[in-house]
């Protein structure tokens, strides 16, 4: 964990210290995702729900070289349906088919490249692609009373995207779970780590 903090702390300080040329903007986000738990053992199914996301984002681009930072602080909602009641030590219990969402407050700090020099092109289109850490607080989660939960997460996000007449973005992208999200109470080490597929659209108010 201070490892990431490490990090953290350094990717803001770049962002902090940027050349004043550098093009900063905001925008606000509303997304979808998929989401599965990856469990250390396949002891029962698991089935990936359907979340959403929404907040605030942010970029900063240094013109002329398509590098930038993107980040942002958004809401979401992750969680899958497991199918405690295939085993018998949670289905003695009363235990089935149990929905477990997580909520999160989310902070990324990714990379970003952007195809900026397509002789005007980018002025209506552009293509561009990003990754890096995700750091994110659990603020809530289901009742399920067979679950511990972590009180956050880090992840590991790659994706693409496209810009729109300079102020829409269409991106997609896939988030690895570095750290467990939850875990059972019964069974020692069998925990569970956040896989999502997340689709998003952001407006920017600014050029």
């Amino acid at each position: 964990m201070k490892r990431h903090i490490s990090l953290l702390v350094l990717l803001c300080t770049i962002f902090c210290v940027t050349n004043v040329s550098a093009q900063f903007r905001y925008g606000a986000m509303l997304g979808v995702n998929l989401t599965d738990l990856k469990f250390s053992q396949n002891l029962f199914d698991v089935d990936p729900a359907v979340g959403f996301k929404a907040g605030v984002a942010t970029e900063v681009m240094f013109p002329g070289i398509g590098f930038g930072l993107n980040s942002g602080l958004m809401y979401e909602m992750r969680g899958a349906k497991l199918h405690l009641g295939q085993k018998e030590v949670w289905g003695s219990q009363g235990y089935g088919t149990e929905h477990s969402y997580l909520h999160y407050l989310t902070l990324p700090v990714n990379l970003r490249f952007k195809w900026t020099r397509m002789n005007g092109l980018e002025d209506y289109v552009a293509p561009y692609v990003f990754g890096g850490p995700e750091f994110s607080l659990m603020v809530g989660h289901s009742h399920v009373k067979a679950l511990d939960y972590a009180r956050g997460d880090v992840g590991l996000i790659a994706g693409f995207g496209v810009e729109l007449f300079k102020n829409w973005q269409v991106q997609g992208s896939y988030t690895w779970g570095v750290t467990y999200a939850e875990r059972t109470r019964l069974l020692d080490d069998f925990s569970a780590k956040n896989r999502s597929w997340n689709v998003s659209v952001i407006y920017y108010f600014r050029r």
